[in-house]
């Protein structure tokens, strides 16, 4: 909690990267849609496919790719350091939330009901009205 979070400068060649990596990606789906007439579909996924593979790898070259990269890494590490409950705890406490849910449930049921009563009887009606 009380680490020093380093921010990797990004410069003129990392923002060249990301707008390139971007185009890349852009001219995989322009193409994909531009090759529709006259080839075959494999061949325009190949196209897409290898368009957007070539974006991501242009992307991981830069500064943010590779933050992003330490980001999932050290999200699996912390995933390792949860406390996962039990199947038997969790299986008691989805029942405990349904339970509750049910008492309250059938609580506003009433009270919507009693109310509903008093106001009738106030207001001098009948029926539930619509």
């Amino acid at each position: 909690m009380n680490e020093v979070v380093k921010q990797e400068e990004t410069g003129t060649v990392d923002t060249i990267k990301l707008w390139f990596a971007g185009l890349v990606a852009v001219g995989g789906i322009a193409a994909f849609y531009l090759l529709k007439d006259g080839q075959a579909d494999w061949v325009r996924w190949l196209v897409f496919a290898l368009a957007l593979i070539a974006g991501l790898g242009i992307f991981a070259s830069s500064a943010h790719g590779r933050s992003t990269w330490k980001f999932v890494l050290d999200s699996r590490i912390e995933l390792y350091k949860v406390f996962w409950p039990t199947r038997q705890e969790t299986g008691m406490t989805t029942l405990v939330v349904f339970v509750f849910v049910l008492v309250m449930g059938l609580f506003f049921w009433g009270l919507d009901a009693v109310l509903g009563w008093i106001t009738r009887s106030v207001l001098g009606t009948t029926g539930t009205g619509g």
